[in-house]
């Protein structure tokens, strides 16, 4: 081959070979997006709404309905006029009695909190603290009739939150309701009746029937006496 025919050739094939990597477009760092990053856990860190910490008596138990049976809450030992805490800074958005039972609510930005039952010690609009103390536990209302504890509720919208996710979960330790402490081993005793001690009036006692004397006969002797 003549060695201008040669020459030839070697150029087409290179400008083949180079050509994408002349043409090829030149994309800053910058521009190329970087990887999404991890989205940190956005359930606030919250406080136990008693302290000391209390006992869970009744575990979160959502609904598969509105309408549903289910537990809407938690229920947490207390006694009767013990302070309740706010879970999480917000703003008290309703003190008062729903239904007979003395209820307060605090919102937490698009999350709200519910304490019942409870006598408020704060107004409508307060701006309270994480631990701030919003009111005090009281009896009538509890889901521990006849002892005292308090349903804390967690929403956000009309979706019901286990509030236990605010202080960690915590181990839940569920206890019958008619026993304040532990059962040692082998001491099982059985639930005591709040009416057990009651017994029924006794019986008015009879009234004796008057006794009616026979009228004397002409003789000076009772009629049907002998003589």
């Amino acid at each position: 081959m003549p060695l201008t025919q040669t020459l030839l050739a070697l150029a087409v094939l290179a400008s083949a070979v180079l050509a994408p990597v002349v043409l090829a477009p030149v994309i800053p760092a910058s521009a190329v997006p970087a990887p999404a990053a991890a989205q940190p856990d956005d359930t606030p860190q919250g406080e136990w709404p008693l302290d000391p910490r209390p006992e869970v008596e009744a575990a979160f138990d959502p609904p598969d309905d509105p309408w549903g049976a289910g537990h809407r809450g938690v229920d947490l030992a207390g006694r009767i006029g013990q302070p309740v805490r706010s879970a999480l800074p917000g703003e008290v958005r309703f003190a008062g009695r729903i239904a007979g039972k003395p209820v307060v609510t605090v919102a937490h930005g698009d999350t709200r909190t519910t304490y019942e039952p409870v006598v408020a010690t704060v107004e409508v609009g307060t701006r309270v603290s994480a631990g701030g103390v919003i009111g005090a536990l009281d009896l009538p209302g509890s889901h521990c009739f006849p002892r005292a504890c308090l349903h804390w509720g967690w929403l956000r919208g009309d979706t019901y939150l286990d509030p236990l996710d605010l202080v960690g979960g915590g181990p839940v330790r569920l206890l019958p309701l008619w026993r304040d402490e532990p059962v040692a081993a082998g001491g099982w005793r059985p639930p005591v009746h709040p009416y057990a001690a009651w017994l029924p009036p006794l019986p008015a006692p009879p009234v004796p029937a008057p006794v009616v004397s026979a009228p004397p006969s002409a003789g000076g002797r009772p009629v049907g006496s002998l003589p």
